[in-house]
């Protein structure tokens, strides 16, 4: 009697009779990982199928975190906009709106982004070149000028002076008459992720942490539709980490921001629910559809089993998607409107609730008008042309897809236990951990490069010597100069005594240990600026100065 066949004899069968005539090519996703030629129910673990995958809108979330996903409600759709003074930013703004956007992200220059104002010394030749200057409640009224913030939500990318900004939304939503019970939007204020990689933080880790906490625990208490995290991965990604790296570090951020808060003695399941993440899609088409898959799978079971969260929708990872700026190049910019799709195209089919997509110039200067129109045009023939939103999680089920899935959750909690070994994520910082993890994982990608293991169009390959012929937006060295007597202006019109007394009461409270927010946004409310105020908590929380690694 023949022994019965099995799923392996038969991939060892086919395997024996063809054999395969590959290039001599060096099979990898962009991170490094290696990828079979074929992937069969062999490449899964034995699972469940309700356990693993699940049905969407139902524990663990792989599938999505909502029953319907797209066929109820697209994405929002939002562009990262911000340059030159508040008025400049605010006309691009309304141009998207006229033009088909349903959220608005904001972009802000460096020296807001250090909590510097732009008549600092160290602002120069800085203000308004990377996104808008904003310097005081002033700025953020012209800046949302005929914008009901009662109707449109706003993503605002800002971290070290988070909680500044924050208190400048809410008293502009005051002078329009929106109660901050009604704004929806969310907060980036990931501080971790800048020491990690991004690099642009005021105070000291720890005390960092507490501030962040500070404003998750406003906005339970006050605006209870407005998100106060967006965890990011984003930027590590950018820093050139690999997706795996970029998956842990960034879930471990956000377990910090959970361990902290519960620490202040907040329930879980009333601050859980409005915590959400922002995720890099790079270029991997299949890589990143597994990495989104993972994420909200790792979180929920964090959620629920390390946190002990009971309410379903604290089990839920709500993201915003942005495509990879680092995929995009200078050579042949137009190539980088094709990159743009695709990484949008996986984010949707990964599951995004919130798109942005980057335009074809970015990689030389802030994006005109047109290649904003063309990336959200990207986004709209994606949602509209496609007809991938018809039904949900269609690559679900890929052997692929759901092998590129699991590897990517054993890959992440693999480094859970390693932060965990080094004493967490602010010890792993202080270590260099996170950073050494993303210079070595870059190094390695540069390499692969230059050895043409990897192929950029247009860069190691393909090349051509023809000058890149697109317009490019030039920020005229004026608006630095009109944004410093602006606010310079203010600084001599404003009641200067009744900005010294919010100030005070604010270190005061700093130094008390006290939730500050209420008290920033009476300095707000007089006018004070975003570097007067984050001075008045240096005072007591201190700055911060990385040490050197090896």
């Amino acid at each position: 009697m023949l022994k019965d066949r099995t799923l392996e004899d038969d991939y060892r069968q086919w395997k024996d009779s063809h054999p395969l005539h590959e290039r001599d090519w060096k099979f990898t996703t962009l991170s490094g990982q290696p990828v079979a030629p074929l992937y069969t129910p062999l490449d899964l673990e034995p699972n469940e199928y309700t356990k693993e995958i699940g049905f969407p809108g139902e524990f663990p979330f792989t599938r999505g975190i909502y029953p319907s996903m797209y066929r109820g409600r697209l994405w929002t759709m939002r562009q990262f906009a911000g340059f030159g003074t508040a008025a400049d930013t605010n006309r691009r703004f309304h141009y998207l709106l006229d033009n088909g956007m349903t959220g608005l992200s904001v972009a802000f220059d460096n020296p807001t982004l250090m909590g510097f104002d732009s008549d600092d010394p160290r602002s120069l030749g800085e203000v308004g070149r990377t996104g808008v200057a904003i310097d005081s409640l002033a700025d953020m009224e012209t800046l949302f000028h005929g914008i009901p913030l009662d109707r449109v939500s706003t993503s605002m990318t800002i971290n070290a002076p988070a909680a500044v900004l924050l208190a400048m939304y809410v008293a502009v939503g005051e002078k329009q008459g929106v109660p901050s019970e009604k704004l929806t939007g969310t907060l980036q204020n990931d501080i971790l992720k800048e020491y990690i990689a991004q690099k642009e933080w005021i105070y000291p880790p720890k005390a960092a942490v507490e501030l962040v906490v500070d404003t998750i625990e406003y906005t339970m208490r006050h605006m209870p539709k407005y998100n106060p995290v967006s965890i990011s991965g984003y930027h590590i990604r950018e820093a050139g980490s690999t997706a795996t790296q970029e998956l842990a570090f960034t879930i471990a951020d956000g377990m910090t921001y959970a361990e902290a808060a519960m620490a202040r003695g907040l329930d879980v399941d009333a601050f859980a629910p409005r915590l959400s993440y922002f995720w890099n899609s790079h270029i991997d088409f299949f890589e990143e559809i597994g990495k989104f898959r993972a994420a909200r799978r790792i979180w929920a079971r964090l959620m629920k089993e390390k946190f002990g969260a009971r309410d379903p929708r604290s089990w839920l990872m709500r993201f915003h998607t942005q495509t990879a700026g680092v995929s995009l190049t200078a050579q042949q910019p137009e190539n980088n409107i094709v990159r743009t799709a695709l990484e949008a195209l996986a984010a949707v089919l990964g599951g995004t609730q919130s798109l942005h997509t980057n335009s074809m110039d970015e990689v030389l200067a802030l994006p005109t008008e047109k290649a904003v129109e063309i990336a959200l045009r990207t986004q709209q023939i994606i949602a509209y042309e496609t007809e991938v939103v018809n039904t949900v999680d269609p690559l679900g089920g890929s052997y692929f897809v759901e092998a590129m899935t699991d590897r990517m959750e054993a890959g992440a909690n693999d480094y859970f236990r390693r932060i965990e070994e080094i004493g967490g994520v602010l010890a792993g910082i202080d270590q260099g951990f996170f950073q050494r993890e993303i210079a070595e994982a870059a190094f390695q990608y540069q390499a692969e490069l230059e050895r043409k293991e990897k192929i950029m169009v247009g860069v190691n390959d393909f090349v051509s010597d023809a000058p890149a012929d697109i317009p490019i937006l030039k920020i005229d060295p004026e608006v630095e100069r009109e944004q410093i007597r602006r606010v310079r202006e203010l600084k001599a019109t404003r009641d200067n005594e009744r900005v010294r007394a919010t100030l005070e009461a604010l270190t005061g409270a700093a130094d008390r240990g006290e939730n500050v927010m209420s008290y920033v946004l009476e300095a707000v409310r007089a006018y004070a600026t975003v570097q007067e105020i984050s001075d008045a908590m240096k005072a007591v929380l201190g700055t911060y100065r990385e040490p050197a690694f090896v």
